[in-house]
């Protein structure tokens, strides 16, 4: 499955940032898409549309985060710190209104939305989110094996 494809899809067809990205983990989370579009509203546009917290496409895959590892709280925050480390380190910054101001490119450190071919600052930011989540759960499994 292409999560990066899913979530860019997701939003494209109007669904928030937190939205898109927990919807493109639905198949691990247990979740239906469905369930995901509903946990996830009021997470976008940097909670509620108020565009002054943390970045929608942080909030979904922190949700997703919390899904996967809901007995290991320890490990949930350290993923969850990591995630967002790593996506500041592309976007360098976290909070919607800071990077709707930046209105981040394409470039080198967002290969995956540069293969869909990504125009909007927003759909890029999603499609590396989940980019980078991937990355992490991979990682994650690979330590755990």
């Amino acid at each position: 499955m292409d999560r990066c494809a899913l979530a860019y899809e997701l939003h494209r067809s109007k669904n928030n940032c937190a939205q898109s990205v927990l919807g493109a983990f639905s198949d691990r989370t247990g979740l239906t898409l469905e369930q995901s579009i509903g946990i996830a509203a009021g997470f976008g546009g940097g909670v509620g549309g108020s565009h002054e917290e943390l970045c929608g496409a942080i909030s979904g895959g922190v949700l997703a985060l919390g899904l996967l590892f809901p007995e290991d709280r320890r490990k949930c925050y350290a993923l969850s710190k990591e995630f967002r480390r790593r996506f500041q380190e592309v976007f360098g910054r976290t909070c919607c209104r800071e990077l709707l101001e930046a209105r981040p490119k394409l470039d080198e450190r967002t290969p995956a939305a540069k293969r869909l071919n990504a125009v909007t600052h927003c759909n890029i930011m999603v499609i590396t989110a989940v980019e980078l989540l991937e990355e992490l759960l991979q990682n994650e499994e690979k330590q755990s094996d």
